[in-house]
């Protein structure tokens, strides 16, 4: 499955995406708000490619890579997941390169996943988590429309906000 944007191009991961996995995944300024260990080497970036292959076959997860329309190499990945019983609400994760911060590349991935969730996947509300000192994941959700529910709580990461968003 593959989406075009204006500059950006949402396509499935393959095999030969492993070493640009490995540096989306290794990057020391990306994990600093997540919980996850990163892959140690090209092998462990396939592992997780097989097992997104896997989830993907058994619609557990919704995940591409974020290219750019003139370049293939993967800046980020973008993902639907966590999907309720009822197929009814999903979790928006994303994660971007350092050097394209700032630069509305994720906006417009966002923008492009949320439209595919509502409108292909019918889902009601989209929800995404992010940690409560990644300014950049918050104003990226409150200018997508996120909006913060302070009545609900991580209870397994408690630094991160919930963050929620219904189809219109």
């Amino acid at each position: 499955m593959k989406f075009s944007t204006e500059r950006l191009i949402l396509r499935t991961i393959t095999e030969y995406d492993a070493s640009e996995i490995l540096n989306i995944r290794s990057n020391v300024e990306i994990n600093q708000f997540l919980h996850r260990n990163p892959p140690k080497n090209s092998f462990e970036a396939l592992e997780f490619i097989l097992n997104i292959k896997r989830k993907s076959a058994n619609n557990e997860i919704v995940l591409f890579g974020i290219t750019f329309q003139n370049h293939s190499k993967l800046v980020g990945t973008i993902c639907l997941w966590k999907f309720s019983e009822d197929r009814t609400v999903a979790e928006l994760g994303f994660e971007l390169l350092p050097d394209y911060h700032g630069k509305g590349v994720m906006s417009e991935a966002v923008n492009c996943i949320l439209n595919y969730g509502f409108k292909n996947l019918n889902l009601e509300k989209i929800e995404a988590c992010t940690n409560k000192n990644n300014s950049n994941s918050i104003n990226l959700l409150q200018k997508s429309k996120f909006i913060l529910n302070e009545n609900r709580r991580d209870e397994k990461f408690p630094e991160n906000l919930i963050f929620e968003l219904n189809a219109i």
